[in-house]
Parts: structure tokens; C-alpha cells; sequence
């Protein structure tokens, strides 16, 4: 992996003309915000409510405040969504201030992206300069997961946002002369992170700490000192939450969904923590872990996602860092790979043998760090291209990446099948002549470095573009091409979408009832309540294992008329029902509770079902049978 490195723009070259490289990097970053911006942000209503759990969840914080604060699938404030609520704070008032649309729940993950794609070239522009910079830029915008993500409403824009931030805070904390407040500033960064997606934005953590105490500018008792200042902001920032949840009185706020005792503790080391890796997860799905093992990252269910320039950045990582062995202590340049090449290590290992729920979308918390890496190391490599070494690897990187590409790239067998066959020809041809690219007068050197950045980027553009062009809905969308879960169509565990005239039946005196209907799991309240407007009870919460309400709670609502309607299911065909909770799992063998069960049975034993539109409905206002 190489990049192009004209030679009237090199930043270390005197002769240049300071105002007209000044205004060359202007133009290639104004070019890269612009381009990223269209790619997460045209056609994005095609996705229409995208997740609908986190879409209704925006819906009820936009209309009650409480909701928002905690997080709540509806205004009533049931059950909140089994995440920290930070990433909906900012959606909430979006759809507070916009009304409740497709753009107002989506466009702040996809200025989320344009913002870290920006932060990111600020980072590695200040370690390597701007042809590193632009270069990992591009990398991280038009990696397909990303793509997916920042065109998604799932908390992950905002987790990778706050990462990136974080990370260009250290790199500052590590500059001679530089504020003490840097590392602060990137603890609290972290720390909105983990109000974000909890634990997964500690990740990071070990790369950061190491690469400041390596290479800060300032005595090791100062360094230990401000480390453990950006950790008090760290906990701070972090921890606040989660200690007002824990002191609010359970009476007068929803239940914590996720946890199997109303805990946001439990909740955020545990169901959403320690038991993602372990796969231990109470109230989850169960271990669906059948990929373990290093192979993961490339495998069937997330090589198309990040896959595709890993080989290249592991090179990159390598390389740049031997390259820059003899350097000073505080050297910019290794202490960014060491920075983003821990981030990129350690993040590759836990998704890689984390043993309970990871989905593949997850790893678009590779992808900055992806970036980052390949636009340091690979100008590293190209500015000592006369080594011979450095152009047997840069040619490798070239073919291996080429040849990864041909292979995920016939995943889909029917996606533009020329494409392999290009990706080929110019990666074995850009190869070959990298190993003498030392030798060529410059003008041809830098076409060879276009052919090569050609070889290595065009599959995964392609399928980035791919994926921004199809719909996604569900709770786990997919990339690549509009088909199959998460493109267009439907995708996993999607939401139904009520008929007019049912949800005209729940919207009928919602105003007189603390819920217009009730139903098992939560992306089946949320889409009856976008249809209806009308609050919908999530019971059991999302998967339909959290004991919230107990049969005993909800018998109690039902007396005091806090309930409407019970929608039981959707009615298939020969008696068959689909709920849309767990039968897309397959084998998954769920844990937790059972009263939401419970409370279906104890409907269909006391009430009888009107079917409406294939749906069948419970008016839990008549007189319940004996």
C-alpha cells in the first residue's frame, strides 16, 4: 500500500512555495469533507426509519423529557433500549428541533462521519503530513462498514466520533510545549464515547496510555500525572450517568432494559460488557460464536465490512514502525502508529475471539484506525522506496491486497464480475513495478503510485458506494449490494409495518391510556408506535427476556386501564405466528426471564382476538373471561 507523494507538495522540501501548497491542501481536504458528505448523506431517507428501535426511542425522547433522559422505547416510559442513551440525546433533539422524519433521525450519524473523517486528517496530517493525511481519510470514509454506519442510526457514529477525537487529543498531549488539558480532553472523549456504547470505547485505552507515556514531550512524573488526570475525566465523564440512574428512585423512571434487575450497572459491564466477550449474557441470544478465532475478521460474516486493507495496514504498522526505530523518543510519526496501531491491535483481538454477541457491523470502529496506519506507513515506506526492502514490501502489500479483494469481491458472485478481473491485472501489474519504482524518473514513478493506490482502493470504494446506494433497515444491517439482510427490502429483525387502518385503531384515544397497546419486544412496539404515534410498551423489552413489567405489573395496568391493546402476533398462515423477536436466531438458545411469555399466554387465555390486517389484536378493556 503506497500513496502518491508529488514532489511540489512535499512539506519537507524548502523550495516549495508556501502559498501554493497551503492552498493544494486547502483543496484536497475541502475535496475529501465533500466527497464523504455526499456518500453518507444522499438519498439517505431512502432508509426510511433505518432502525426503527432507535427511531421510536428518538420519538419518545423528542416528546417527553424523562424519555430522553433515560433512554425510553416510548413516552410512557416503560423500558428503555438496552444501550447508555448518549447517542440518542443528540437524535432526540434533532427530532425535537426538525419534527420526527427519516433526515432528522439520520443526518446527525452522517455529519458525525463527515466530522471524523475531518478530525482523523487533522490527526495523521499533524504526524505525517497532508499526503498521509488525505490518503487515511479516504481509507476511512470509503471503508464499507463506515459507509453502512454513518448512514445508520445505531450508536456507533457517535462511538467512533468521540474515539477519533480522543485520539487526536493525545496525539496533541504528546507535542513538546503543548497544554496539559489535551489528555483531559481526550479522557473526556472516551468517556461521551462510553456513554455511546459502554465498554466497547475502552478499547482504546491501552494504546493510548502507551503511546503517551513512549513519546510525550515532558518529564515520566509529569506524563504519569496528566495520565491520571485523563482518567479522573475518564471516570468523570464516564461515570456520572450511570450514578444518577443508580440514585433516581426505580418508582419514577422506566426500567433499565438489558439488565435482569433494573441495573444500568449491570447493564453496562455486563449484557452490553464483560458478556459480549465472555458470552455469558443473561436476557441474550445465546453464544452464536462459530467464527472465533483470527480468521474472523476475514471471514464470511465481517471480511466485506473492514476486511479488505487489513493485510495492508498490518504492513504499514510493521514497516513504519521499523522504519522509525532510531528515531527520538517523542518522534510524531511513531508515536501516531503506536497510537493507532494499538487501537487497530487491540480492537482486531477482541472482536476477533469475543465469544458472545459481536456483529460484524461492530467493526466500523476499525476503520480510523485503519486509515491512519495506512496513510502514515505507507508514505513512510514510499519516502525510502529507494531501499530495496521497503519496494519488495510495498509491491507485496499491492499483489496481497489485490488477490483479498478479488476474494471477498466474488462473495458476490454477480457484483460486477469485470471488476476482479481489473483488480488483478493493475494490482500484478503496479506490483512488479514497484520493485523498481526507484529507478523511474518521477513523473512515471507517481503514475505507478496512482496505479497501485488504484489496485488497493477501488474494490472497497465500489462496495462502499454499493452500500450507501441500498436501504437498510433492521436492527443489523449489512453492506454491499441491495439484497439479502439489511439491503433493500427489509433487513434482520425489522420492525413491522402496521396497516393504516391499524394503526388508526391504536391511535383512536391513545390520549386517554399510558399505552396504546403492548406487545412482546421491542422492535415490535417501535414499529407500531412510529405507525400509530401513540406510545407502544415494549414488554420484556428487546429481546423479550428482561421481567419488565412482571405478569403480576402488567395485570395491575390492565385493571387500572393503562393499557389498551395486547398486539399478540402476525398471523402466518396454517396457525403459524411470527413475533419477530428471536426466530430469526435459528439455533439461539436465550436466557432470562419468562414473564413476558407469561403475559402473552395469560392475554390469550382471558381475551379474545380481533385480526386485523393478519394481526392479531386484544382489546384489554373488555371483560377478560374466566
Amino acid at each position: 500500500m503506497i500513496a502518491v507523494l508529488p514532489r511540489a507538495a512535499n512539506p519537507q522540501d524548502p523550495s516549495v512555495d508556501r502559498p501554493r501548497r497551503v492552498t493544494w491542501e486547502r483543496a484536497g481536504f475541502g475535496a475529501l469533507t465533500a466527497v464523504t458528505a455526499v456518500l453518507y448523506l444522499w438519498n439517505l431517507s431512502a432508509s426510511g426509519w433505518a432502525n426503527a428501535f432507535y427511531s421510536a426511542a428518538a420519538q419518545a425522547g423528542a416528546a417527553n423529557w424523562t424519555a430522553m433522559l433515560f433512554g425510553s422505547s416510548d413516552a410512557g416510559n416503560a423500558i428503555t433500549v438496552d444501550k447508555i442513551p448518549g447517542a440518542l440525546w443528540v437524535t432526540d433533539l434533532s427530532v425535537r428541533i426538525f419534527g420526527l422524519n427519516s433526515w432528522s433521525v439520520l443526518a446527525p450519524q452522517a455529519l458525525m462521519g463527515v466530522a471524523a473523517v475531518a478530525v482523523l486528517y487533522a490527526a495523521v496530517r499533524r504526524a505525517s503530513g497532508p499526503q498521509a493525511a488525505l490518503l487515511a481519510g479516504a481509507v476511512f470514509a470509503f471503508t464499507p462498514a463506515a459507509a453502512l454506519m454513518f448512514r445508520f442510526n445505531n450508536p456507533d457514529a457517535l462511538l467512533v466520533l468521540m474515539l477519533v477525537v480522543g485520539a487526536y487529543c493525545v496525539q496533541r498531549a504528546c507535542e513538546p510545549d503543548t497544554s496539559r488539558w489535551w489528555l483531559v480532553g481526550a479522557g473526556v472523549a472516551v468517556g461521551f464515547g462510553f456513554l455511546a456504547k459502554m465498554l466497547q470505547a475502552f478499547l482504546v485505552l491501552p494504546a493510548f496510555g502507551v503511546a503517551y507515556l513512549m513519546a510525550a514531550a515532558a518529564p515520566l512524573r509529569a506524563r504519569l500525572f496528566r495520565l491520571a488526570a485523563g482518567a479522573v475525566a475518564l471516570v468523570v465523564s464516564a461515570g456520572w450517568y450511570l450514578l444518577l440512574v443508580e440514585l433516581w428512585p426505580a418508582s419514577s423512571r422506566p426500567y433499565i432494559g438489558g439488565s435482569q434487575h433494573d441495573s444500568i450497572v449491570e447493564l453496562a459491564l455486563g449484557y452490553n460488557g464483560l458478556g459480549r466477550i465472555t458470552g455469558e449474557e443473561v436476557g441474550g441470544l445465546g453464544n452464536l460464536d462459530y467464527d472465533v478465532g483470527w480468521g474472523r475478521l476475514l471471514g464470511a460474516g465481517m471480511g466485506t465490512y473492514t476486511g479488505w486493507l487489513l493485510p495492508a495496514a498490518l504492513v504499514c504498522l510493521a514497516a513504519g514502525l521499523w522504519l522509525t526505530r532510531r528515531a527520538p523518543r517523542t518522534d510524531s510519526r511513531r508515536a501516531a502508529l503506536v497510537l493507532w496501531g494499538g487501537w487497530l491491535l487491540t480492537t482486531a483481538f477482541v472482536f476477533s475471539f469475543a465469544g458472545g454477541i459481536v456483529h460484524s457491523y461492530y467493526t466500523v470502529a476499525l476503520a480510523p484506525a485503519l486509515g491512519a496506519v495506512i496513510g502514515i506507513g505507507s508514505i513512510t515506506l514510499w519516502r525510502n522506496r529507494a531501499t530495496p526492502w521497503c519496494a519488495a514490501a510495498m509491491a507485496s502489500t499491492v499483489a496481497v491486497t489485490a488477490v483479498l479483494a478479488v476474494v471477498l469481491a466474488a462473495r458476490h458472485d454477480d457484483w460486477l464480475p469485470w471488476l476482479r478481473a481489473v483488480v488483478a491485472v493493475v494490482g500484478v501489474g503496479a506490483a512488479v513495478l514497484l520493485l523498481v519504482v526507484a529507478r523511474l524518473p518521477h513523473r512515471v514513478a507517481a503514475a505507478v503510485a496512482g496505479l497501485a493506490l488504484t489496485a488497493c482502493l477501488i474494490a472497497p470504494t465500489a462496495y462502499a458506494i454499493e452500500t450507501a446506494a441500498a436501504a437498510h433497515t433492521g436492527a443489523i444491517p449489512s453492506v454491499g449490494p441491495a439484497r439479502g439482510f439489511g439491503g433493500m427490502g427489509g433487513g434482520l429483525l425489522a420492525s413491522p409495518e402496521p396497516s393504516a387502518g391499524l394503526s388508526a385503531l391504536l391511535a383512536t384515544d391513545a390520549d386517554q391510556f399510558g399505552w396504546a397497546a403492548a406487545v412482546v419486544g421491542s422492535n415490535n412496539a417501535a414499529g407500531y408506535q412510529l405507525g400509530s404515534g401513540a406510545p407502544v410498551m415494549a414488554v420484556g423489552g428487546f429481546n423479550g427476556t428482561d421481567p419488565a413489567p412482571t405478569l403480576a405489573e402488567f395485570q395491575r395496568l390492565v385493571a387500572d386501564g393503562d393499557v389498551h391493546y395486547f398486539i399478540r402476533s402476525r398471523i402466518m398462515g396454517r396457525g403459524e405466528r411470527s413475533d419477530g423477536v428471536l426466530g430469526s436466531f435459528g439455533k439461539a438458545q436465550p436466557t432470562g426471564s419468562r414473564e413476558a411469555a407469561n403475559i402473552a399466554e395469560w392475554v390469550e387465555t382471558h381475551y379474545a382476538p380481533v385480526i386485523i390486517d393478519r394481526v392479531a389484536v386484544y382489546d384489554l378493556t373488555a371483560a377478560p373471561t374466566a
